[in-house]
């Protein structure tokens, strides 16, 4: 079996790496697999430097489609003209894409019009969140897709819902985890530990990038002012993601408990994110790194498409009001943040099980 695997974004790495892995023990035992991986360049990112793809033991992609910029329209044009083109020249019998960014919608579609099987992993997480572009990016993979590798029975019974066959459905666990647990012993202590003077568990890490929280900039503001207040003069590290510097910069924010410094490599964020009091995030995936480093997580959106991380996990959803900030923090100050759980599967061997899955579909 011959299987192309999409990666579009920083994060579509992370949880591509596994599959590869994987993929290569399988056929180094004699198992009919092998793999092409396939970068799109949707997202141009500094830090994915050589360094990026030995810290994690990804090889170079065989291809990158160098489709980056423009509009979603754009953009979404260009990985199809140019993923059809890859296809042509280099036939598979599968396409397997992960997560919900632009490049998993537009590679499944270009498979599925060449009539090549599609496999989406993370399939079936739905936020029910219609302004999100990934949420559009997730229903159109998922009503395409041939076979679904999900993260979690919740995800399983949204594909159900929506008509999918259980059969073609296989509960597999959660590849970023993968990555995380074979890396956990490998963190990298970040310059800003000793500069900042951090104390195991008496600092909080914060990264802030969608539109609700960032666009505006005297929401923003507010929302930092509230932070900072809250956190009790415990230093407070945040990665500035481009989209917000620029605000930042705007409202000339300065506090001596608030170090914002440039985003870090994989293994020196979680280093910092494991040895953290709390995380406070509008991001998806970290709340699924900190339910399973079992590291308080405070989300600033109104829905996750990812619930086992409150209903299981550490996280707790707050909404966008800044308000909500200071009263949440104060139950963490006072010893009432839930302990918290791990969901079923998210043991490591999600990407074993996948090509276990995939070798018997062969």
């Amino acid at each position: 079996m011959k299987v192309t695997l999409v990666a579009g974004a920083r994060p579509n790495f992370m949880k591509i790496a596994p599959m590869i892995a994987s993929i290569r023990k399988a056929s180094s035992e004699g198992k009919n697999i092998s793999y092409r991986l396939i970068h799109t360049g949707q997202h141009y990112d500094k830090n994915m430097s050589d360094s990026f793809f030995e810290q994690l033991g990804i090889p170079h992609p065989d291809a990158n489609l160098e489709s980056g910029g423009g509009s979603q329209a754009e953009q979404t044009a260009s990985i199809m003209v140019r993923f059809e083109k890859e296809l042509l020249d280099n036939p598979t019998d599968l396409v397997l894409v992960v997560g919900d960014v632009t490049s998993t919608m537009a590679c499944s579609i270009v498979a599925k019009k060449l009539c090549i099987k599609v496999a989406h992993v993370e399939a079936g997480i739905r936020s029910g969140d219609m302004t999100m572009p990934e949420e559009i990016n997730r229903i159109v993979t998922d009503s395409i897709s041939d076979y679904f590798f999900t993260t979690t029975i919740t995800a399983n019974e949204s594909l159900i819902r929506s008509g999918v066959e259980e059969e073609r459905i296989f509960l597999v666990g959660n590849t970023m985890i993968d990555t995380l647990l074979s890396n956990r012993n490998r963190f990298i202590k970040p310059e800003i530990w000793d500069r900042a003077k951090l104390v195991n568990k008496e600092y909080f890490v914060l990264t802030l990038h969608r539109p609700a929280n960032v666009d505006a900039e005297n929401g923003l503001k507010v929302l930092m002012n509230e932070i900072i207040e809250a956190s009790k003069g415990l230093p407070v590290i945040f990665p500035v993601h481009p989209r917000t510097a620029k605000n930042l910069v705007s409202i000339g924010l300065e506090a001596p408990n608030l170090f914002m410094v440039d985003p870090m490599s994989y293994l020196e964020f979680n280093y910092l994110v494991d040895h953290s009091k709390c995380v406070i995030t509008d991001s998806g995936g970290i709340t699924e790194e900190t339910t399973v480093m079992l590291v308080p997580c405070i989300t600033l959106r109104d829905n996750t498409e990812r619930p086992e991380t409150v209903t299981i996990g550490t996280n707790e959803l707050i909404g966008t009001d800044p308000m909500a900030i200071k009263p949440t923090l104060e139950k963490l100050f006072s010893g009432n943040w839930k302990k918290g759980g791990i969901p079923p599967l998210w043991d490591g061997k999600t990407a074993e099980r996948i090509v276990e899955n995939l070798l018997s579909l062969d």
